[in-house]
């Protein structure tokens, strides 16, 4: 299946490098382009999208409103759009409005294409994904209302993991990316994306965001906890 998506961004600029990246993969389209939310609702309606990449900050209706009416507007049809929202801002009132306004992920723009490109076939999939810096602050956020889940976790899951692989999960549950965790470890990206693949496979794992949830589950890092 080809994944149909709809670019939202007030530069043009920044849309065209998109466009790049995406239409380099053989799996997705871009059906269409909008520079503010008014244009993307319209142009929502027009190509059907399966995906909808909307940035938050634009001129006139902005992209948190843009997916609310998107989102609800579909509702009554066969096909809605997923909305993955992609900003420059990483601020707790525009994560949260945007999974509120029915938004199905939450990455920053200097992600790298790789994980874009899948971020939005997890999305098309039904799933959903926030950026692994913002799911930290969200458990942080909320774990202390939530029941301790100590018990049922598995801490022996990770005693497939080295001491090094160990301790690359711990630094990723703190939100760091793969540079981040080469200057604290003094490595390279290259032996940093190695241990984190190995550490995703050992564990069964799809994505960083759910290993920052099982870091969490299994006690490994606390709320609050500073990289």
């Amino acid at each position: 299946m080809t994944i149909r998506v709809l670019l939202v961004d007030d530069q043009p600029l920044l849309r065209t490098g998109f466009r790049f990246i995406l239409e380099a993969e053989k799996d997705v389209t871009v059906v269409g382009e909008a520079g503010d939310g008014s244009t993307a609702m319209d142009q929502s309606r027009a190509l059907l999208p399966d995906v909808v990449l909307m940035d938050v900050r634009m001129p006139g209706m902005d992209g948190i409103e843009a997916t609310r009416r998107i989102v609800r507007e579909a509702a009554p049809r066969a096909h809605v759009p997923k909305v993955l929202v992609l900003t420059t801002f990483d601020l707790d009132e525009y994560i949260v409005e945007a999974l509120r306004a029915g938004a199905s992920g939450f990455l920053l723009k200097d992600v790298p294409p790789d994980e874009l490109v899948q971020a939005i076939r997890v999305v098309a999939a039904g799933d959903a994904i926030v950026a692994p810096s913002v799911t930290r602050r969200l458990l942080d956020r909320f774990a202390m209302r939530l029941p301790s889940v100590h018990q049922q976790a598995t801490p022996a899951r990770l005693d497939r993991l080295t001491e090094r692989e160990l301790e690359v999960l711990q630094l990723i549950a703190k939100g760091m990316s793969n540079a981040e965790i080469a200057a604290e470890l003094v490595v390279s990206e290259t032996t940093v994306k190695t241990h984190v693949g190995n550490v995703l496979t050992k564990l069964g794992l799809r994505d960083r965001v759910q290993a920052v949830v099982l870091a969490y589950e299994t006690g490994l890092i606390t709320p609050g906890a500073l990289p």
